[in-house]
């Protein structure tokens, strides 16, 4: 029997509010669109909202994003009690959080159980550091109970490396939790995204963040969607499902992940193994 998976990719956009009331209405919405759903992909950063409830925010310079890492707690309680609610493994996106005198942009993933599985972003977007972001040290997988998944926290899906490690560890979804400012800077995140579901023959969800809520928080470019390789038993582009660009909405889809094992063994290319087949090709390249 085929191991099927529901998946809802968020498209986000972010707007003034005036307490953490409101972004907890906000994001309740937004999951109650994704019932069903065995996981639920917000994107990365969707705290940033939270910026706009704090006194004269619309004076603080872009510095100051960290002060985002005050909600840490009511965030954390916030999805938590979705999941156990909805009985679904919701991805909270990513937020900020303190890591002695700077932060870390971590993924959490809610489970039905209660659990909380975080993942900080191991590579920095270089816009990243005005806000004193430091970079995290671990790439693991993580086991669900219908799937095994790992995640790419935006610039990371732009590091092969990053993917690549995952999947040896046999990650089947790579989440992509993503905030980009421009269109430049989405589709440089979105072809990578789609490259790493090529190359190595998985799922990935792509969870944008967006909107124009004003400086000093920038535009989000936000267009979400659950990508697959490019093989005759996928769509022919590999997008399964993508939101309309610049559009709050969800993205839902059902992927069969024994698909992923008969693209491995007999699809048309072979990339995962092949890749590892000439490993010893690129030993030689040098080291920084």
């Amino acid at each position: 029997m085929s191991r099927h998976v529901s998946l809802a990719a968020v498209n986000f956009a972010v707007r003034p509010i005036t307490d953490f009331s409101e972004f907890a209405t906000h994001v309740t919405d937004l999951v109650a669109a994704c019932h069903g759903a065995d996981l639920v992909v917000f994107p990365e950063l969707c705290t940033v909202e939270l910026l706009t409830t704090l006194p004269g925010w619309r004076r603080l310079p872009a510095s100051e994003l960290g002060l985002i890492a005050k909600f840490s707690d009511d965030y954390v309680e916030l999805f938590t009690r979705l999941a156990v609610e909805r009985g679904q493994h919701i991805v909270g996106g990513s937020q900020l959080v303190p890591h002695g005198s700077a932060y870390l942009n971590v993924a959490h993933l809610f489970t039905p159980d209660g659990q909380v599985i975080r993942h900080a972003k191991t590579h920095i977007f270089p816009a990243e550091a005005t806000w004193s972001t430091a970079e995290g040290d671990g790439m693991e997988v993580i086991d669900l109970p219908f799937a095994r998944v790992g995640f790419n926290i935006c610039y990371e899906a732009e590091i092969p490396e990053c993917a690549t490690t995952l999947a040896h560890q046999g990650a089947e979804i790579i989440l992509c939790p993503s905030y980009t400012f421009t269109e430049h800077g989405f589709w440089r995140v979105r072809h990578s995204a789609h490259a790493r579901a090529i190359e190595n023959q998985v799922y990935v969800v792509h969870a944008c963040t967006g909107g124009r809520p004003g400086a000093p928080l920038p535009t989000g470019w936000a267009r979400s969607s659950i990508l697959s390789p490019c093989d005759a038993i996928f769509p022919a582009s590999g997008v399964i499902g993508e939101a309309t660009a610049n559009t709050e909405s969800v993205v839902r889809a059902v992927v069969d992940l024994d698909l992923l094992t008969t693209n491995r063994e007999s699809g048309a290319a072979p990339t995962f193994r092949d890749r590892r087949r000439r490993s010893d090709l690129y030993r030689g390249w040098p080291q920084p």
